[in-house]
């Protein structure tokens, strides 16, 4: 490939960052204008690798190689195959609408602007990324522009959820670091094609398999996150600005549904046939404890936090069940909860900051003031608990099919039903929370309340037209993640 998409897609947005952060005397116009240039060209780029990829073959297609580090065989290695260019084009779609969200920031936007563009580069990164080491590389980058935009940009204790964030993220780094360096000394290799080819033949020397394949699924469960390291997220969503909240839901958590999937299914098969019982079971712990703990919420974003908890264990399931439809289900499931909670935080960033009040004790008849608030907060509500033609059902109901049929986990039936349980509870705190905002006899004290403005009314509505294409039409993005699972499936013996 003559020109290096995916290098141009990963670094624009740094380059949009640089710009922001050197340029003197520049008003907070340009700012935002430089912010959203650089954000639409990779979101532009991404569609276009989409149009044109390659849906009859299940090889790494835009590849980009160079050697980087030759002491150690390290290579500045990019490409995507069906499994991550659905989440490239998530990041590079949330990106560019998280800098519409932003609009209104007017607290050091050259700051807030330039930590925000590095945010979309890491992300991106750790998604394109085929060597451990630059994987890690990104994925350690992002710490520091989410911490300074919580600390910073945040709300309530700030300066706490965001030190809490880098401490479970420091350890379960430090925990993914010692399984690459693991799969480094045993197979002399960080191209994790080559270690995914060479199968457990290559990985005996060094450190017991299982352990290598656990330091890496800590690491990446901290990240989903999976009970009980998930206490982290219920704090940095409540305390961080809305579009952070939106990048938070909708891109960050997806890179540990990523890594378990790319790197212990693929590269661990057998190790994750005989541990998958276990994590099934952590699965169905994560959807009902945060589902119920979500219950007992009364702030609207840490409702829509506690959720998420409920949502990513709806991907673990999927992954352990270890067949095709529910692989390809958890991948869906990914892209279809970050179109979904990024809406569900972007409506309520809007309900904060129109009302001024975001204790659900205390809101109620909004309606009437927020029509079109309170009509697309129901769409993105509806598409959480799963309605048909949203995107929400299609990647659930993959998830649930393809873990039910599933040969692989002993009792696998009775863990999937525990989980549509889960779906149940969910309708229960979505449908009260939407009748808690915007229904009952209006507030006198909301009267001055205003509904969406344009650039908001663009970025909600162009959250709705993606949740309904998935939904109307899944096969757009199944079609493309099955070229990258049927192989995986094939390891697993499937």
């Amino acid at each position: 490939m003559d020109f290096n998409y995916l290098t141009t897609i990963i670094f624009l947005p740094v380059v949009g960052a640089i710009l922001i952060a050197f340029i003197p005397r520049l008003s907070p116009e340009k700012i935002k204008r430089i912010a959203a240039i650089f954000t639409f060209i990779p979101l532009a780029l991404s569609i276009c690798l989409f149009a044109i990829f390659d849906r009859s073959g299940s090889a790494i297609q835009f590849e980009e190689k160079l050697s980087w580090i030759p002491a150690i065989n390290a290579h500045y290695h990019l490409g995507v195959d069906g499994l991550s260019l659905p989440l490239v084009i998530l990041m590079t779609f949330l990106g560019f609408l998280v800098v519409l969200i932003s609009w209104k920031i007017d607290l050091r936007p050259r700051e807030y602007f330039a930590w925000l563009l590095l945010l979309e580069t890491s992300i991106l990164g750790v998604f394109c990324s085929l060597d451990l080491l630059l994987f890690f590389l990104f994925w350690e980058i992002e710490v520091i522009p989410m911490y300074f935009l919580i600390s910073i940009w945040g709300t309530g204790r700030r300066e706490y959820s965001a030190i809490k964030y880098v401490v479970y993220t420091l350890f379960g780094s430090a925990m993914m670091l010692a399984g690459i360096l693991s799969l480094y000394f045993t197979t002399g290799s960080l191209n994790m094609v080559d270690i995914a080819q060479g199968g457990l033949a290559m990985l005996q020397s060094f450190m017991p398999v299982t352990a290598t394949f656990f330091f890496l699924l800590v690491g990446f469960a901290v990240k989903l996150p999976v009970f009980p390291l998930h206490t982290w997220l219920p704090d940095a969503h409540t305390d961080a600005p809305t579009a952070v909240s939106v990048v938070l839901a909708g891109a960050l958590l997806k890179m540990g549904g990523y890594g378990m999937i790319r790197l212990c299914v693929t590269i661990f098969p057998q190790v994750a046939q005989q541990y998958a019982p276990l994590l099934v079971a952590f699965a169905v712990v994560s959807v009902l404890y945060g589902a119920a703990v979500t219950l007992r919420q009364t702030d609207l974003k840490r409702l829509i936090a506690y959720s998420s908890i409920s949502h990513m264990g709806y991907v673990l399931l999927g992954i352990f069940a270890l067949g095709q439809a529910s692989l390809v289900g958890a991948t869906l499931q990914m892209f279809s909860h970050g179109v979904i909670t990024g809406l569900l935080f972007a409506m309520a960033g809007l309900v904060m900051h129109n009302a001024e009040e975001r204790d659900l004790g205390k809101l109620g008849g909004l309606a009437r003031q927020m029509p079109i608030i309170a009509v697309i907060f129901s769409v993105a509500g509806l598409g959480a608990l799963g309605l048909p033609t949203t995107s929400g059902f299609a990647a659930e109901f993959l998830v649930f099919v393809g873990s039910y049929s599933s040969t692989v986990v002993p009792g696998i039936q009775v863990y999937t039903i525990l989980g549509v349980l889960g779906i149940v509870i969910t309708a229960g705190y979505i449908l009260w929370m939407l009748q808690r905002v915007f229904y009952g006899p209006p507030l006198e004290q909301f009267n001055k309340a205003h509904d969406a403005d344009i650039l908001e009314r663009v970025y909600i509505f162009a959250f709705v037209a993606v949740i309904m294409l998935v939904g109307i039409y899944p096969a757009i993005l199944t079609d493309v993640i099955k070229t990258a699972i049927s192989p995986i499936v094939g390891l697993l013996g499937g």
